[in-house]
């Protein structure tokens, strides 16, 4: 468990960041990277944001200097909270000269004249932004590393992992919490909310203003413990929606449960029982079992994400359980809760020490419900080590009427 007053990140940690791109612009001859997307801005500068339609970019130099471009309203706040070196702010978007514009301008104020690399072309057309691309507004061909990029953010280092971890820790306690509340009449939202929220009072009074939630996914600043609508037969949609289902005997449950640390996720998701399991309930969550520890079994360094998502296929096709596949194995998490890689036999890339995964190859029958365990796994040198700690058996996992 990491001590409460290492969750902060070091300027160091940010210093290899750069470090590591600055390598791939030398190698691709690119005087600068510009990364407009806001989990990679927050990657190489540390600062969280929500994004509009006012673009944002982070600009590192191949001399490792990491420089922000934001709307003036963002300026304090880049200014308190990011690693940055500097910053550049324009009015408005759209503004009477468009940010893009603006951008261009600042990077060759910068002598940052030469070949360009950045991850998107522009800024995203999110929340109906508008306007030229980047290669437009700068007249020459710009070096896509989107793919290099998320490369880079899939090894995490010491400090990421330790920050994977203390998410565990809480979204362990919110996930307690669920499977303690939950019982027959009780609604999902009733639940979910009280669990999640007495979790994350116990984070706040343990970590006090050392936790940062840095969140810029959908999954809020605290501790979510929740069932997304997937009670009863409901559970066999992967990704339902919570429609505040009322608990029954009988019903199968799938669960998840997770918490932002410093912008960082863990998953945790488990199938559970209100009642006695049936045999069919039984039989299911034993192959959901079998499927997971498969994939354990195959996770190592230099093993390819399709070899492993070949060998839990081949399970499903032996035992003939091909109807109830929904989705492949699994996918890295980080900064994201979905990032490369992703366990899917159309991935050819090698796993690599330091890559977190889910595992989570799931069963799902429209009579019986789903059924899928996930659990955060890191890829260690000599095979992989489970972060999530929750029990995974079918026991501990039924809840008694």
């Amino acid at each position: 468990m990491v001590k409460v007053d290492t969750l902060a990140p070091e300027p160091s940690e940010f210093r290899g960041r750069a470090e590591a791109l600055m390598a791939l612009l030398r190698e691709q001859q690119a005087s600068a990277a510009v990364l407009f997307d806001p989990h990679r801005v927050m990657y190489y500068s540390g600062f969280a944001f929500y994004p509009t339609e006012r673009p944002i970019a982070a600009i590192v130099t191949q001399e490792g200097e990491v420089l922000l471009f934001v709307p003036e309203l963002e300026r304090e706040h880049a200014a308190s909270t990011s690693a940055a070196h500097g910053f550049r702010s324009y009015a408005e978007y759209p503004g009477d000269r468009h940010p893009m514009l603006v951008l261009v301008a600042f990077l060759a104020e910068c002598g940052l004249r030469g070949r360009l690399a950045a991850d998107l072309d522009g800024y995203p057309l999110v929340y109906g932004y508008q306007g030229p691309t980047l290669s437009e507004a700068t007249g020459q061909e710009v070096c896509r590393i989107a793919a290099e990029v998320d490369h880079l953010m899939s090894i995490k280092s010491a400090y990421e992992v330790s920050l994977i971890r203390e998410s565990m820790r809480w979204a362990n306690l919110g996930h307690t919490l669920l499977q303690r509340y939950t019982r027959v009449g009780a609604s999902e939202l009733e639940v979910s909310q009280r669990a999640g929220h007495e979790a994350t009072w116990a984070m706040r009074a343990a970590l006090g203003s050392n936790h940062r939630a840095n969140a810029l996914g959908f999954f809020g600043d605290g501790v979510l413990a929740t069932y997304r609508g997937q009670v009863g037969r409901r559970s066999s949609l992967p990704h339902a929606t919570t429609i505040d289902a009322r608990f029954e005997d009988g019903d199968t449950l799938v669960t998840g449960a997770t918490v932002p640390v410093w912008g960082y996720y863990s998953e945790l998701e488990r199938t559970m029982f209100i009642g006695e399991p049936q045999p069919e309930q039984v039989r299911l969550f034993e192959h959901m079992i079998n499927l997971q520890e498969i994939a354990f079994e195959q996770l190592k360094p230099g093993i390819t994400a399709a070899e492993v998502d070949r060998t839990v296929h081949a399970y499903y096709e032996k035992e003939g359980l091909l109807p109830y596949w929904r989705h492949h194995t699994g996918h890295g998490l980080g900064s994201r809760n979905h990032e490369w890689p992703f366990l899917d036999r159309g991935n050819p890339a090698s796993l690599e020490e330091g890559m977190v995964l889910s595992v989570e190859p799931g069963l799902y029958h429209p009579d019986c419900g789903g059924f899928r365990h996930s659990d955060t796994v890191l890829i260690t040198a000599d095979g992989c080590q489970r972060l999530s700690y929750y029990p995974r058996d079918i026991e501990a996992l039924t809840i008694q009427v």
